[in-house]
């Protein structure tokens, strides 16, 4: 009886132990749930595009009109995520290496975009850059113009995008030890190289995936944008306002020709922002 019971001890201790009871009833919900919830959405979208044929598909991908949302939305939505890609970073090395009058207010004000209604937004930020509102009339005379300008849509999308950057790095920062910091002074590192070769290095892979974050919610962003944006074709008009003018002409075929483009488009450029972050990752670790 012992020597029978000797393998299978010993099988039970070579047996990896689930951390979640029921993985298999767990994993099966979680499929279907991602399948209901995004890839049946998602699949229907090109099914629906796909019945144009790719001819089709390739004039409405080529058109002038279209070609020039497309670069309006994603050449802003990429130039909105690197600003909030630094200025999230300050931001949270403030808000975690600083004690000053007011940091727990403006701690919470850092997520308002995140209750913020993105209409309310949109009409705030026109208020405040418009050529008469409180700061347009101000930067007019300057030759500065912001509303109804793509330099306007930009400024929308920092205004959403900058929490993802924020409390995607903040957590990290807040694990950093001081000590490593303190270890590189002794070696002889000023603080700017403490900073460049020991600090960014650690926070890169939080911040980059704060990027994507705000990448990601600035293409598609629409409320806060067409406010502040003017809607000029070929100048302040983004693909989300033309997908919606297709659909008030119904033609439901060429908007969801025009959302699956923007949604290959949106995946590539997500890949890249992956596969840079695994780099940098392993960068990191010298694996």
């Amino acid at each position: 009886m012992a020597a029978q019971a000797l393998p299978t001890a010993g099988l039970a201790a070579t047996r990896q132990p689930r951390v979640i009871p029921g993985l298999g009833l767990s994993l099966g919900f979680t499929l279907f749930y991602l399948a209901l919830v995004v890839l049946i959405p998602l699949a229907g979208l090109f099914l629906h595009a796909g019945r144009l044929g790719p001819s089709e598909i390739w004039r409405i991908a080529t058109d002038a009109r279209v070609v020039a949302s497309l670069r309006l939305s994603f050449g802003t939505a990429i130039g909105a995520a690197l600003f909030n890609l630094v200025m999230g970073t300050l931001t949270a090395w403030v808000l975690v290496r600083y004690e000053f009058p007011g940091r727990r207010l403006l701690d919470a004000i850092v997520d308002l975009p995140f209750a913020l209604p993105t209409a309310v937004a949109g009409i705030a930020l026109t208020s405040l850059y418009a050529p008469n509102g409180w700061l347009g009339q101000y930067l007019d005379p300057l030759g500065i113009k912001v509303a109804y300008t793509p330099l306007g849509i930009v400024i929308a999308l920092v205004f959403v995008g900058l929490p993802f950057v924020v409390r995607t790095v903040q957590p990290v920062l807040q694990d950093l030890d001081l000590e490593v910091e303190e270890a590189a002074a002794t070696l002889g590192a000023t603080r700017t190289q403490a900073i460049v070769k020991v600090v960014v290095p650690s926070l890169l892979p939080a911040a980059v995936t704060g990027m994507a974050l705000a990448f990601a919610r600035a293409v598609g962003e629409y409320g806060s944008v067409i406010f502040i944006a003017g809607n000029l074709p070929y100048v302040s008009e983004i693909a989300p306002l033309l997908i919606r003018i297709q659909l008030e002409e119904y033609n439901y075929a060429g908007a969801t020709a025009i959302a699956a483009i923007m949604l290959v488009i949106s995946f590539a450029l997500l890949l890249v922002i992956n596969l840079l972050q695994a780099w940098s990752r392993r960068r990191i670790t010298g694996g």
